[in-house]
């Protein structure tokens, strides 16, 4: 067989009463990729028991080329020449402290001797079909692309594949399949060749397994509250935080009793809890990659400690032709009945009033412009100057208790040239007393 690249060659020997130092010089002295060489043993002294040849860098049994037997005569291949990688046989030499190994023939003078190639291998490269993949829905195939015929290995974070991706290599080792792809099988691989002289491993190829999101939930304070019920004080914050397991991280949908809020964040911020506040908070986590989608929901209520109700304008100086809503903070969670008036608390100033069923019905001081709601407050469109003055609100709960609460808007207007606020109309303003800023 003609060289190709490098080749290491070892002789053992056996001898009796071993004198000058052995040498072996190969015939030609530099052979060309492609000749045939014949290696040379010089410096042999004593008697001669037998020799082996070894065709790799050390004196292991996988690279043994031929052994034989002075004494006997007797020739055996070695595992090396057994595996098809070439042909050698030797025999003692005829002349003293000279030694040649011979061609198959055995002829004298011996043929050259057909040597089996070993090269310096170039630096493999990993082929991926993809890099990125989902999890359990797409295939990885990597191809370890080498020039050489040389024996493949491979590995995954810097260690030997495990035997769970081994079993996915093709039968020359070259090709690495994995059909649904796990999360766990993310990281660096890369592949190595080798020979007896030679080993060069790849660059490492990193891989990104998509999944999630998975066990999305809401949390408050570290402790998971899904699909129970949160309850808190009358005027204290609350921040709820949606987690999921989820490559790469998600993007975040809040929604308050259905509907959508203007937070892409993962963490919802309530201020000042009231009874405007309470109802059913959902977190939707949504995976751009997976386009897969989770989400979770929580109850959020005030709790049960006796809260002082009051009446809140917002905003608080409405403007003439704004609108304004007086907020009910703490009202009765018993309600039964309410009624808004215009004034004192009679049936001629009554603005309006909610039924048991939940609909209102308007009195006789409704201008069209009142509407209510179910938490008691009461939204006043389209101010005028008229507006100004006492709203009373009375609440009736199940157990028949009776509560009256006042409240005293203000409308401002422009004064002239523009200016905005200065004057605020009431019952004092409309007999034209100036109100303070």
């Amino acid at each position: 067989m003609a060289l190709t690249g490098c080749s290491w060659f070892l002789l053992s020997a056996a001898i009796l009463n071993v004198g000058a130092e052995i040498s072996i010089t190969p015939e030609p002295a530099q052979p060309a990729e492609g000749d045939n060489v014949t290696l040379v043993v010089r410096g042999l002294s004593g008697e001669l028991l037998a020799y082996n040849w070894y065709a790799g860098p050390t004196l292991s049994v996988s690279y043994l080329v031929a052994s034989y037997i002075v004494s006997t005569g007797d020739e055996t291949p070695g595992p090396y020449t057994q595996g098809g990688r070439g042909t050698a046989m030797i025999r003692p030499c005829p002349l003293p402290g000279e030694g040649k190994a011979l061609g198959a023939s055995g002829a004298w003078p011996p043929p050259p001797l057909s040597l089996a190639p070993t090269e310096i291998l170039a630096q493999p490269v990993v082929v991926a079909n993809n890099t990125e993949l989902v999890e359990r829905r797409d295939t990885l195939r990597l191809t370890c692309s080498s020039p050489s015929p040389a024996e493949v290995r491979w590995f995954f974070n810097g260690e030997a594949l495990p035997i769970a991706l081994r079993l996915g290599l093709s039968p020359d080792g070259r090709v690495l399949t994995r059909h649904g792809i796990r999360r766990e099988e993310a990281g660096a691989y890369q592949c190595e060749v080798w020979n007896p002289v030679s080993v060069s491993r790849s660059e490492r190829i990193n891989l990104t397994v998509y999944y999630g999101p998975e066990r999305v939930a809401i949390l408050q304070d570290s402790t998971t509250r899904t699909g129970c019920t949160i309850k808190v004080d009358f005027n204290t914050s609350l921040t709820l935080w949606c987690v999921s397991r989820s490559c790469p991280a998600p993007e975040y949908v809040w929604t308050f009793n259905g509907q959508a809020l203007k937070n892409g964040q993962d963490h919802l911020n309530i201020s000042s809890m009231t009874a405007a506040q309470e109802g059913t908070y959902t977190c939707i986590a949504k995976n751009a990659k997976t386009l897969l989608s989770g989400s979770a929901s929580v109850v959020v209520k005030l709790s049960a400690a006796a809260v002082a109700m009051m009446i809140v304008p917002v905003p608080a100086r409405p403007m003439e032709g704004q609108d304004v809503t007086l907020t009910v903070q703490g009202y009765p969670k018993d309600l039964l009945v309410y009624a808004w008036y215009r004034g004192p608390a009679s049936e001629p100033s009554r603005l309006l009033s909610q039924l048991p069923s939940g609909n209102w019905i308007a009195g006789p001081a409704h201008t069209g412009r009142e509407v209510g709601f179910a938490n008691c407050s009461l939204l006043v469109q389209k101010l005028n100057l008229t507006d100004a003055g006492r709203y009373t609100l009375k609440t009736v709960t199940l157990q028949g208790k009776t509560e009256t609460l006042e409240v005293e808007l203000q409308v401002a207007r422009e004064c002239a040239g523009g200016a905005r606020g200065c004057l605020f109309s009431d019952r004092r303003s409309q007999r034209g007393l100036l109100a303070p800023p």
